[in-house]
């Protein structure tokens, strides 16, 4: 039901919009994190410009060194090796949601650029549509 939603709002869109895709989960929340992912590139397949940002746990889903084949789980992390295939090439994280966390951008599978929490307003402006998950 949200990708028919998500899909209906993103039919509407003038092609080439600039969307922001703002994830706050753990990676090992269930299917979310995966389906969150898949609907990701469901939409960058349909020639929108697209970003993700990492917040509060979602920081997490790109930490080094996850063993998640221990709690038979998927890595997600692996997923995001992907994400370029899609014409995704731009991760952003929150600063603060590292530090609090006892993480930084070295700590992470992926590049990412860490934008403090006090300019993640204005940064959010830059985007035509800021979708949550």
């Amino acid at each position: 039901m949200y990708l028919a939603s998500l899909l209906s709002k993103i039919g509407q869109i003038k092609p080439v919009k600039k969307i922001l895709f703002a994830l706050r989960k753990p990676p090992h929340s269930g299917a979310y994190v995966q389906e969150m992912l898949d609907i990701i590139m469901t939409v960058a397949a349909f020639d929108q410009e697209v970003s993700i940002i990492l917040l509060d746990n979602a920081v997490f889903q790109l930490k080094k060194q996850q063993q998640p084949e221990l709690a038979n789980l998927k890595a997600t992390a692996a997923i995001y090796k992907a994400l370029p295939l899609f014409g995704i090439n731009d991760l952003y994280t929150e600063t603060e949601s590292l530090q609090e966390r006892g993480l930084n951008v070295a700590s992470l599978e992926e590049s990412v650029i860490a934008i403090p929490r006090a300019k993640i307003g204005d940064f959010f402006k830059q985007f035509d549509l800021v979708l949550t998950g």
